[in-house]
């Protein structure tokens, strides 16, 4: 069970109105407002995020390992591609390799027929390694170096991203005839972790991006955006299109340019403590803002780049209480430190963003708690303001479970802050 602590009120966005009465029910079992009267006995909706099953066997796996450790499932990997491609066969999957690079989840998802979004060098080196053919990648970060851009197109990537002048003019030098998309600056409103002001131009830059890249020889192919990482509000899409739609117009009427493709980044949910609606209707929504968009016809190919929706389901870290603890005689929640905090995988805890369900096995009264890692930095705390439950019976060096933590937690994990190792991670077997 979770408690929540009273918030100022606010505005909620569109894709939530529908889920108010469908949470009322659920949010008197699992959530709590601090200060309020708790039940009688801790309980965890487990079932709301894996069957019993499942998890005993990741508890069995888990047994032997020394914590903190994470342990993906792969089957859950495979169900959420060919969901997506269920609800979205109309779009081109390419997963974002920096939300878990591992090299079986890389690998199942090449012989599924993902297509890849790389960062960085160091991303395509492990693709070719891991046999993926450089027609099935892009090189989809915005700030790159020009060695870099050399260093892709002499590997055979020819489809690139651009939302600046200079960058435009290294992928001219670099990158010669190359596809290149030019990415929207969006707000990521309604988003828990938004990818806002660091990515992206206006569109009035955009229109000069694709003029220039005309000038230079390249192919201007079409135009992305992200709604922001684990978007709640199905309307940012319907914004961000309804923009693209009209640049898509005046490239065709002012310019005689026929662009392509729309990529729509990534920005479906993974299940965290806060429930979403589920894909199916974010993909009914997206279908209807495309027809509204562009009513004449779709682009010839439209991209998506899942990676939190992809993995983060598929993973749960496995950590140990190494204290527990107050800070005065009268403190009434207690401290719970674990092994892991955000410098060994849970960043995304930064600001309360990403709500992450932890599950504290054994029984007992709930009792609220403030939750922090294990390193000499004061930042390192977890849960402050949101504040969990556990067993009051609940005991130094016992175990416990961060479910949803397939996306975004080695891969952000430090190296050797304090001397800790980063997060190690197993493949269920």
């Amino acid at each position: 069970m979770v408690a929540l602590e009273p918030q100022t009120p606010r505005s909620r966005p569109r894709s939530d109105v529908g889920l108010v009465d469908r949470l009322s029910e659920a949010a008197t079992t699992i959530f709590h407002i601090r200060g309020t009267t708790l039940e009688d006995q801790y309980r965890f909706p487990l079932e709301n995020f894996m069957p019993r099953e499942k998890f005993e066997r990741i508890k069995e796996f888990a047994r032997d390992k020394e914590t903190p450790c994470l342990v993906i499932d792969l089957d859950v990997i495979r169900s959420k591609y060919e969901e997506l491609r269920a609800h979205l066969p109309f779009a081109k999957i390419y997963y974002a390799v920096k939300a878990n690079p591992n090299d079986e989840v890389v690998a199942l998802l090449r012989d599924l027929g993902s297509n890849f979004d790389v960062a960085t060098r160091w991303e395509l080196d492990q693709l070719l390694r891991l046999g993926v053919s450089p027609d099935r990648m892009s090189f989809g970060n915005t700030i790159k170096k020009e060695r870099d851009i050399a260093y892709f197109y002499e590997k055979g990537v020819r489809l690139f991203v651009t939302d600046s002048m200079t960058d435009v003019d290294k992928i001219s030098r670099a990158a010669p005839g190359s596809k290149v998309f030019f990415r929207l600056l969006t707000e990521g409103l309604g988003a828990d972790w938004p990818l806002s002001k660091k990515f992206g131009s206006h569109p009035d830059l955009a229109r000069q991006l694709i003029k220039t890249a005309i000038r230079f020889g390249l192919q201007p192919y079409g135009i992305s955006f992200h709604p922001g990482s684990q978007q709640r509000d199905v309307g940012a899409w319907s914004s961000a299109l309804t923009t693209v739609g009209q640049l898509f117009s005046w490239a065709k009427e002012e310019l005689h340019a026929d662009l392509k493709m729309i990529n729509m980044g990534g920005g479906f949910p993974a299940n965290y403590v806060e429930p979403t609606d589920s894909i199916a209707q974010y993909a009914e929504d997206i279908h209807r803002f495309l027809d509204y968009s562009f009513s004449d016809g779709w682009p010839e190919e439209i991209i998506i780049e899942p990676g939190r929706s992809m993995a983060g389901d598929s993973g749960i870290i496995v950590a140990e209480i190494v204290n527990i603890a107050k800070k005065s005689v009268h403190e009434r929640y207690p401290w719970v430190f674990l092994d892991i905090g955000k410098f060994g995988g849970l960043i995304e805890t930064l600001d309360e963003a990403i709500k992450y369900p932890i599950y504290f096995e054994g029984s007992g009264k709930p009792v609220e708690i403030i939750i922090a890692g294990p390193t000499c930095d004061s930042m390192d705390i977890l849960y402050e303001k949101w504040t969990y439950t556990m067993p009051d019976k609940t005991k130094i060096g016992e175990r416990v479970y961060i479910l949803t933590t397939g996306a975004y937690t080695q891969s952000y994990s430090s190296v050797y802050f304090n001397g800790f190792p980063p997060l190690s991670s197993y493949i269920l077997k």
